[in-house]
């Protein structure tokens, strides 16, 4: 048993990256609450494992005193003394007292510290290697699907997408190579679990930065997505070079780089839109492809706005089930209300008509004040 255990640990560490010494210290640990446990005793002891030959003694630990009221804890100074002149009141004594069945309890125990100590490394190494891709774009093979789940080989370890983050117009196969974006790695008590995304905004983020140098290189900078998956998305974008047309670059030439991003994400519409940091400017920009007449801000309203635009430009800027207008909004951050110009121009009329009642009611007012 001893070269057995001696050789698992030299293997342990090379096949699974496990320390030797991390795991002899949690087996002489293991080991004296099973020689506790298996011969009822309370005494302090420590247990030794010898790494040439694999042997394990059990040592009870005693104290030098000079009048001894617990035997299990304490041996006298006088006793202490006839083992070694040169101990003193306050040392500590170790006493060999390894049972002759503790090998059997001692390899049973060896064989569960190794295997729990192998399911930790391997619980580590796939958080460790994982960790790292949270937040990135991993291409993975389908396995399986569930009314929950659909199950990707990642590299061999399993990842899941939950049905919230599956795009509502595509199906999914086995043995399908798909882009996914990595939202969690969570080290669960079950071992750790990868969480995937094909909805998340991120993903659309990592792919432009795939598609498009500049976007990688951060030239051009993706300031805000606002995302619809499978249908529709909005990207804001901006230029930290003057020389260089955001979106002009972003689209890329013929469009080709989008076309490239709509291909992956089986046709998902694309708005590219420019960034300004005057905010009238971005939310004109942002209920593209509709003209804007004016924005207006709200009086005393946080970042909210009325949006003018022309009588026939209407129905596009609010958009299809009122779309183009909710993703302007979580783009830009505002709430939006948009109002065609003749509207906004029979609410100007409006307020520049008299009311004859409340003129009355000034008038009254005043010769009240007047008789007093």
């Amino acid at each position: 048993m001893s070269k057995e255990l001696v050789t698992a640990l030299d293997a342990l560490e090379q096949e699974k990256g496990v320390k030797k010494e991390v795991v002899i210290d949690a087996l002489e640990a293991a080991l004296v609450s099973a020689y506790k446990r298996n011969y009822d005793q309370a005494q302090n002891v420590e247990v030794e494992f010898d790494e040439k030959k694999g042997n394990m003694n059990v040592y009870a630990v005693k104290k030098v005193v000079e009048e001894v009221v617990d035997p299990r804890l304490e041996v006298s100074l006088e006793e202490a003394l006839q083992i070694n002149r040169g101990y003193e009141l306050g040392d500590e004594i170790k006493f060999k007292v390894t049972p002759k069945n503790f090998g059997r309890i001692a390899a049973q125990t060896a064989k569960q510290v190794i295997m729990q100590r192998v399911r930790e490394a391997e619980r580590e190494t796939v958080y460790n290697k994982y960790s790292k891709y949270q937040d990135e774009l991993v291409t993975a093979e389908v396995e399986r699907q569930d009314n929950r789940f659909v199950y990707l080989n990642l590299d061999g370890v399993e990842a899941v997408m939950p049905q919230n983050e599956q795009m509502p117009n595509e199906t999914y196969h086995p043995q399908d190579k798909i882009k996914v974006y990595v939202t969690n790695v969570d080290d669960a008590a079950k071992g750790p679990q990868v969480f995937v995304s094909r909805t998340a905004p991120g993903l659309l983020k990592r792919l432009f930065e795939q598609e498009v140098p500049e976007v990688y290189d951060g030239i051009v900078e993706i300031v805000s997505i606002a995302r619809e998956a499978g249908d529709r998305s909005k990207v804001a974008v901006k230029s930290n070079d003057s020389n260089i047309d955001p979106v002009g670059t972003t689209v890329g030439p013929r469009g080709q780089r989008v076309q490239d991003i709509v291909n992956e994400l089986d046709g998902e519409n694309m708005d590219i839109v420019q960034w300004k940091e005057d905010p009238a400017e971005y939310i004109a920009n942002a209920l593209n492809p509709a003209d804007v007449i004016d924005v207006i801000f709200k009086a005393g309203e946080d970042k909210a706005c009325t949006i003018v635009v022309p009588d026939d430009q209407l129905s596009l800027a609010i958009g299809k089930r009122g779309q183009n207008a909710r993703l302007a909004a979580r783009l830009t951050g505002y709430r939006i209300d948009i109002k065609s110009e003749s509207e906004m121009d029979e609410n100007q009329d409006d307020k520049s008509q008299p009311n004859s009642d409340d003129q009355l009611n000034v008038d009254d007012d005043e010769i009240v004040k007047t008789d007093d």
